[in-house]
């Protein structure tokens, strides 16, 4: 990422909030750039990224408690427009002198709060009674000097507050979710009005800046991209092509886990609307072999991970051999891991590990490229907008998301031919028939899960069947980040587990995972 791209960020730092992602792409979608980083850095270090302002998240402990997370004061004497939001709100009013007090008056879930200015700074064009959303036990009872408090609730009352001359806001609620309903123009007076920030970070500027960074990391050297024919790696390779041209060569691995007719869209569609040089290594046979008996998810994930690159090394030797360039060899390995990726890989100090991902975990410590990943800052919607402003298709930029490792994680036991030939007929059915109901843009994406070391009991044709349990699990989301289950028509779903059951021989049973995430991840594996 260019220096230009990632000057003076909003900052949000995250005190172990749920929703601190969410806080990113709610500044993003008010054109300004911003980046999540630990509770855990000094205030020298959050100033040395010469922020433009900072936002302090929410969290799940209370100031009192032991070893809870605290706020320098001199952060809040640096000059820097800071927004708190939930516990970053508590948080300021403790450093500043302010009360935090145990009332026993907590709010939870939806809240009416009244605003005492809507002239003020945060509140501006709004209504006095707005809905909020709350959750908190503390509650702030004495605001800190120079303090004007602007709404209160029933339980907290104190809860906002404004000081223009110092540039220090806070709210008790959580203004990033949509179920405040004023939240995002509270978050954006904060911005333009409290912060003075700029707001440029559209899809075009993004894109320029994108592709001014991928021309500067490559240089001269030859570029090797992993194309899967998914949004993430397209919009990465129209990147890097703008950036360096023919230095780019596109390989798609067929490596078996692909759905039915992915590789044959890859070689037609991207390839007649990018002309990009591709090719196509069949590595069926190597994937399966390494996979056999392999039933650990994770290992699974490594495996492929492994093999994916191994496959890419003999590409770029080929690729040098074709072109006889032994004087710019292929250093580079584009891949389109996005913002929720690093996160969820623990791609930051602080972050859960939640799984080693396709783009991000599982790689070989003898890694032969160096990685360009042009995405890594970008959520999934602004992947998609920065596609079309590089005329990626439209049908491939509103492709529904699919993992790397293919349907190799989404059967539940040992990847075989003859499960991944069960999977990927269910697959298709359920893919064509949500596309028939017009709900591609609808749902995120639909997961269908093979349950190949389960049986169940079923009756077809009049005998006793013994066959495989198959999953829908579609799912609604904005970044996948969070995510909820999509409410998908009975009648579609009635039409999709029939054409399963009576298309698919081997499977018996389909039903529904209507699990929200959190708890549970998109994917089962």
């Amino acid at each position: 990422m260019s220096e230009s791209l990632q000057a003076k960020p909003v900052l949000v730092v995250d005190f172990g909030a749920q929703y601190a992602q969410l806080i990113a792409r709610r500044v993003r979608e008010a054109d300004v750039y911003s980046e999540v980083v630990p509770h855990s850095w000094s205030t020298e270090q959050l100033l040395a990224k010469e922020p433009s302002a900072i936002i302090l998240s929410g969290g799940p402990s209370s100031v009192y408690a032991e070893g809870a997370p605290r706020l320098d004061p001199a952060l809040l004497e640096a000059g820097i427009p800071v927004f708190g939001m939930c516990y970053g709100f508590q948080a300021m009013v403790q450093a500043l002198g302010g009360t935090v007090a145990h009332t026993g008056l907590g709010e939870y879930g939806s809240t009416q709060a009244q605003v005492s200015d809507t002239s003020s700074t945060l509140f501006n064009g709004q209504p006095a009674d707005q809905s909020v959303w709350m959750s908190h036990g503390d509650s702030v009872t004495e605001a800190p000097d120079g303090m004007r408090v602007t709404a209160a609730t029933s339980g907290a009352p104190v809860a906002a507050f404004e000081d223009d001359e110092r540039r220090l806001y806070g709210v008790q609620w959580h203004p990033e979710v949509m179920h405040s309903t004023f939240g995002q123009r509270v978050l954006e007076n904060f911005l333009s009005k409290g912060a003075r920030i700029e707001a440029d970070w559209t899809p075009g500027n993004v894109a320029e800046e994108l592709v001014t960074a991928v021309r500067e990391q490559v240089g001269e050297d030859r570029v090797l991209c992993a194309l899967s024919g998914g949004v993430d790696s397209a919009v990465a390779a129209a990147i890097v092509q703008k950036a360096v041209g023919d230095q780019l060569t596109c390989v798609h691995v067929d490596h078996g886990l692909l759905r039915e007719g992915e590789r044959e869209q890859v070689e037609r569609e991207f390839v007649e609307a990018t002309g990009v040089d591709l090719i196509v290594v069949d590595a069926r046979e190597q994937f399966l072999s390494a996979l056999a008996g392999v039933t650990d998810p994770e290992t699974k994930r490594k495996i492929i991970g492994r093999e994916f690159i191994r496959a890419f090394e003999q590409a770029a030797r080929d690729v040098v051999e074709d072109r006889g360039d032994e004087e710019h060899p292929v250093k580079w390995l584009v891949q389109g891991t996005l913002y929720p990726d690093v996160v969820e890989s623990g791609g930051g100090e602080g972050a859960a590990n939640i799984k080693s991902h396709h783009n991000v975990g599982g790689l070989p410590d003898d890694l032969q490229f160096a990685l360009v990943e042009p995405l890594r800052t970008l959520f999934k919607d602004e992947v998609r907008q920065v596609g079309l402003e590089l005329g990626v298709p439209e049908a491939i930029v509103w492709r529904q998301p699919f993992p790397g490792p293919g349907l190799g994680i989404r059967i539940i036991g040992e990847v075989t031919a003859e499960r991944l030939e069960i999977l990927r007929r269910a697959d298709s059915i359920a893919r064509e028939e949500l596309s028939e109901a017009g709900l591609d843009r609808e749902i995120w994406q639909c997961p269908v899960v093979l349950l190949a070391d389960v049986r169940s009991v079923g009756v077809q044709g009049d005998g006793r069947t013994y066959g495989h349990p198959i999953v829908l699990r579609p799912v609604s989301s904005e970044d996948a980040m969070t995510a909820d289950w999509s409410r998908v028509p009975y009648d579609v779903l009635a039409t999709i587990s029939n054409r399963i059951t009576n298309e698919v021989s081997e499977v018996n049973r389909v039903v529904l995972d209507i699990t929200s995430k959190p708890p549970g991840t998109i994917e089962w594996e």
